[in-house]
């Protein structure tokens, strides 16, 4: 990763987004140093500008940006890192310092919850007890949410045909699990059709 810290006087932006459900979550700016720790520790760490410090996010409210990846602009002078949140990211308590409360690309997040409720196994877990009960199985409850769905469409109560809606996403998310599928996979079908 050669980046150019000349640019800005030794520091460039750092754009922080949710690893999975792609919100951005704030922004920062890292000198070398600051780069360095945060690629040998995997916390994200920031040169803080008031403070003239290297200032790890979290160091006193716990709430960590933990590195799944980093990367770098065609320019050189810019670096996007996708980590997970350990709470909330901004100091209001929300979730985004943009002042984004949103469930979009949660189904992400719903996606990790069921690889680990089906890998714990929990006791009582209706996610892990389905899915061990094999393919042939979880695709029946898809295709029960699907009818559900569909009679709910022609009828007028839209808060029972959103729940619907809600189920079949939810079953159909361990169907693709079944398969050994991510929702990425489905995405990368739909996004090169659509060129």
């Amino acid at each position: 990763m050669n980046i150019d810290f000349t640019k800005n006087e030794g520091l460039v932006p750092v754009i922080i987004q949710h690893a999975r459900t792609l919100q951005v979550l704030m922004l920062g700016y890292m000198n070398q140093e600051a780069l360095e720790k945060t690629q040998a520790e995997g916390k994200v760490t920031f040169f803080s500008r008031s403070k003239q410090r290297l200032w790890t996010k979290g160091e006193t409210s716990g709430n960590f940006l933990t590195v799944e990846e980093i990367q770098i602009d065609c320019d050189n002078d810019t670096l996007l890192i996708k980590a997970m949140p350990q709470g909330p990211t901004c100091h209001t308590g929300s979730t985004s310092c943009f002042g984004e409360e949103t469930a979009k690309g949660f189904l992400y997040e719903l996606e990790r919850v069921i690889e680990q409720r089906i890998s714990e196994n929990p006791e009582g877990s209706y996610t892990a007890k389905l899915f061990g009960r094999g393919v042939n199985k979880v695709a029946q409850k898809v295709g029960e949410e699907a009818v559900e769905l569909v009679i709910e469409a022609k009828d007028d109560n839209i808060d029972l045909f959103r729940n619907e809606a809600a189920d079949l996403l939810y079953h159909f998310l361990i169907l693709l699990k079944t398969k050994n599928l991510k929702l990425e996979d489905i995405e990368a079908i739909l996004a090169e059709r659509h060129k």
